[in-house]
């Protein structure tokens, strides 16, 4: 019986070039910050192995610096700036984080109406400047690429890659409401115990939960279809010269990379063209810079807390700083922190602060106990890597729904950023220090995820040289994609069942008055002689 290590080293090599050993030509629409660190793990394999990278980078993107990498940047100019993206993150955050928890429901949807529109604002400016930029098409044109790399939380890739002729594959964690996938993918997700993303659900559902997951569903299908793709399914077909819509533009990816895996995700059905490669940018820990080393072996037993809220939430208010940092002064452990902000006053000496940490390091390190995140995909996956236990304080978007996963599975405790206090803190990280079956699940959910015959990253890429090629992967998708959404369900045949079920009814009804009608009759006339 052959090893993982063999099939692995069997799969990389079938898998190793584009028949004959030929290199293909990749074109990548990227999303920024969290995103890109994923789809830039992917971009450095493919370049490893002699594949051309070409990255459609807009000029307001923050993630990466186009002078310092080994891809191809093809640069396009924006009217907004990296300040002016900069500054719409910020109010978004503030607005996520502080503002949204004080409002009602109403006002809350009117502010993310109006937020979402002015992001709907910039992704069409972004397309603008490509698909209508016929200089820049005839020269993608006779680039002639294999395939096209998206990520569908910015739009315009799949529009690039038809306007082109070439397959494309998506990669991403999931939409709101699995909507995208569900709608466009083909997807199923019976919601009987498919939890709505962010929906803050388990696959364990009560009757009032279920009927709670029935109508997210519902709500986001309708609010997609009437406030969202109606404009975009216009734009598509101005630009295509065609009657389409976004949906069905979104339903010709190849392959649907998900930025998750088993260990993490709650047991659902699948469909051929989906592929889980969660954790693909997790490495083996590498040595600590030697100051921090220090500072970690000198907490002896009691070992090392690390704290991060991501790359984009790096600042707190003074009161929450504040009461964060009196909470980790309590602790025994030490804590290295990653922290921009000013510095709290009730900072404690077995806490530092640092404006960037190795994360992946140090989750690899053997002292580390805890890890208090804000639950985005990155770090949990680095978490799971590593089994290492969490404290989650998540805080927007697909992050409360990536802490109701790790509760779920026994390895995380969570927090609610607003009203969490000291107390709360502490209480927290004693926890899932000190209670072992939350160090137990972290470990047993790591086996799992490192219990592959093929290594997530190999996967992706793997199947990004498949589509490559072989022209795409049509034997991979499901005839949903040529029905109706009446047909898919079946209301046809439903309907005319029910018809024909009528029709007999009526039929056995018209013949039962008959019958009676014409036995009255016999009875009146034998009463009459």
């Amino acid at each position: 019986m052959m090893s993982g290590k063999c099939i692995t080293v069997l799969f990389l090599v079938l898998g190793s070039g584009l028949g004959s050993g030929s290199c293909g030509k990749v074109l990548v629409w990227p999303a920024d910050n969290s995103h890109w660190l994923n789809v830039k793990s992917i971009l450095e394999e493919l370049a490893d192995r002699g594949h051309e990278v070409t990255v459609l980078l807009s000029s307001s993107f923050l993630g990466t610096d186009p002078t310092r990498s080994p891809f191809n940047f093809e640069v396009i100019s924006v009217p907004f700036t990296k300040e002016d993206m900069a500054s719409l993150m910020e109010d978004f955050l503030h607005m996520w984080v502080y503002e949204l928890p004080n409002f009602s429901y109403w006002e809350t949807t009117s502010r993310m109406c109006n937020l979402i529109s002015r992001l709907v604002s910039i992704n069409k400016a972004t397309c603008d400047s490509v698909v209508w930029n016929e200089e820049l098409m005839k020269m993608l044109r006779e680039a002639a690429f294999d395939i096209l790399l998206a990520d569908p939380l910015v739009l315009g890739g799949e529009l690039v890659a038809e306007k082109l002729g070439v397959p494309f594959v998506y990669t991403f964690r999931f939409s709101i409401g699995n909507t995208v996938e569900r709608l466009c993918g083909g997807l199923p997700a019976p919601p009987s115990y498919v939890p709505a993303s962010m929906g803050g659900q388990t696959d364990r559902m009560s009757f009032m939960e279920r009927m709670k997951n029935m109508l997210f569903y519902a709500l986001q299908d309708v609010l997609f279809h009437q406030f969202f793709w109606r404009e975009w399914s216009q734009y598509y077909s101005d630009v295509l010269g065609r009657p389409t819509t976004l949906c069905e533009t979104m339903g010709k990816a190849e392959m649907w990379l998900i930025r998750t895996y088993w260990d993490f995700e709650f047991p659902r059905p699948f469909l051929p063209n989906f592929e889980f490669v969660g954790g693909l940018h997790c490495k083996p820990a590498k040595p600590l810079p030697e100051e921090m080393e220090e500072f970690v072996q000198s907490s002896g037993e009691h070992g090392i807390v690390v704290f991060s809220l991501g790359s984009m939430v790096y600042n707190l208010t003074e009161e929450k700083s504040n009461m964060v940092a009196l909470a980790l002064s309590q602790i025994p452990q030490k804590v290295l922190w990653r922290y921009k902000g000013k510095k709290p006053e009730t900072l404690g000496p077995n806490t530092r602060i640092y404006d960037w940490i190795p994360q992946n390091d140090l989750l690899g390190h053997p002292k580390t106990k805890a890890f208090i995140t804000h639950g985005g995909t990155n770090g949990i996956y680095e978490a799971i890597y590593h089994g290492i236990p969490m404290v989650g304080i998540p805080m927007f978007a697909d992050q409360p729904d990536n802490i109701a996963h790790m509760k779920a599975k026994g390895m995380a405790v969570e927090l609610d950023f607003n009203t969490m206090q000291t107390q709360d803190l502490i209480n927290a990280l004693n926890m899932v220090i000190n209670n072992s079956s939350y160090k137990e699940n972290a470990v047993r959910l790591s086996e799992i995820h490192h219990d592959q015959p093929i290594k997530p990253l190999d996967r992706a890429v793997f199947w990004i040289e498949f589509v490559m090629r072989h022209k795409g992967a049509k034997h991979l998708r499901p005839a949903a994609h040529e029905l109706t959404w009446y047909q898919y369900h079946c209301l046809d045949v439903l309907a005319f069942l029910l018809l024909c079920a009528a029709a007999a009814v009526f039929i056995a009804v018209r013949c039962c008055l008959f019958c009676c009608k014409k036995c009255g009759r016999i009875v009146k006339k034998k009463k009459t002689e």
